[in-house]
């Protein structure tokens, strides 16, 4: 039996009715995707700061360190905010959670000490974990067909925001300063009132479950880990690149910081990309097949990057960047299909949980 096949034939439950129609409209998903951008954008922040904070607060490179180990830290709960998402009729969750990052990461600058700073990014890390799991479990729900491209266009509007927030953040630093930086917050806030105001509360708790179903979870185990495991590994090659381009690009290859970072922003915006077109690639030729196009292509288009120097080096760094995230939407779906009733919690754990744990290894 094929993974995917095993995959769905494990899942003891039948998909949810689906109570409202609104819910998995293409209004709904595209508000979800205007959230997922406007969140990502400030998740990626604070590596285009961390220079700045070094020198502004006279800080060790191991503070500094200490400061993005501990966003990356914050995607760990999000499994946690997955079991209140799928337990609580709200959609606070999903409306908050930009307007908390974008506030907390773009005042850094103004924080009156370290422990202010490390308060601050805490903070910022929750609101960033706070959205994925309501948004992701909502982006697709009510959708018969046609479910993976959904994803693909909701996990790509988060990526194509990872990829242009180290811009955005710098274009903002360079004319207002780092003291200035709070302006940066400006959107992030206008996307949570506007969520506030316009998306439809879900007809019932996520998935119709009203607490954590650990049966549920457990009768799916196996599966469940294959995923979790697929995910980390990919998101472990992930979090390496882009932590450590910029300085590979600047230290090794001799780019000026500032083409370092658009060096960055390419690759990661070849990410989303991927996930787009992964989503796609899903409907067409299967899950499994997108999942093993994706491992066996994207490694080596990332090995070329290194024995090779100039347009071939960039075309092979982004092709391999936009291999590598086929497989984002793909999982999330699997995943969801397999406990229905635990869309929250299940998405947490391949898009928070899985992604923070390999940061925390591997930063």
């Amino acid at each position: 039996m094929s993974t995917s096949s095993a995959i769905v034939s494990a899942s003891p439950e039948t998909a949810s009715p689906r109570s409202r129609a609104g819910q998995g409209s293409l209004a709904v998903l595209l508000l979800l995707c205007l959230g997922h951008m406007a969140v990502d954008l400030y998740s990626s922040a604070l590596g285009a700061l961390q220079p700045l904070l070094v020198r502004h607060f006279g800080l060790s490179l191991t503070q500094a360190g200490f400061l993005g180990g501990l966003l990356v830290f914050s995607a760990v709960t999000q499994p946690v905010y997955g079991i209140l998402s799928d337990r609580w009729h709200t959609r606070l969750f999903a409306a908050l959670g930009p307007g908390i990052a974008a506030l907390f990461i773009s005042c850094l600058g103004i924080a009156p000490s370290y422990g202010w700073l490390l308060a601050m990014v805490w903070l910022g890390g929750a609101g960033i974990a706070m959205f994925h799991p309501q948004a992701t479990a909502r982006a697709t729900m009510g959708m018969e067909e046609h479910r993976g491209r959904a994803m693909a266009l909701f996990v790509s509007a988060g990526t194509l925001g990872f990829a242009l927030g180290p811009t955005y953040f710098t274009f903002v630093t360079q004319r207002a300063g780092l003291e200035g930086a709070w302006i940066a917050a400006i959107p992030g806030i206008a996307v949570t009132l506007f969520l506030l105001w316009v998306l439809p509360l879900p007809d019932r708790p996520l998935g119709t479950a009203r607490s954590f179903d650990l049966g549920a979870m457990r009768s799916v185990a196996r599966p469940l880990t294959i995923l979790f495991f697929l995910v980390f590994i990919g998101s472990a090659v992930q979090i390496t690149f882009a932590q450590f381009l910029l300085l590979y690009l600047n230290l090794e290859r001799g780019f000026g910081v500032d083409t370092a970072r658009y060096t960055l922003s390419l690759y990661l915006g070849g990410g989303a990309i991927g996930g787009f077109l992964g989503g796609h690639l899903a409907d067409r030729m299967g899950g499994r097949n997108v999942i093993l196009l994706s491992m066996v292509g994207s490694l080596p288009l990332l090995g070329i990057f290194f024995l090779t120097e100039g347009w071939v080096a960039l075309v092979s760094l982004i092709l391999g960047g936009t291999v590598l995230l086929f497989t984002v939407p793909v999982n999330l779906v699997m995943a969801q299909e397999l406990a229905p009733k635990q869309a929250g919690t299940v998405s947490a754990l391949m898009m928070g949980f899985a992604w923070g744990t390999a940061g925390v290894l591997f930063m």
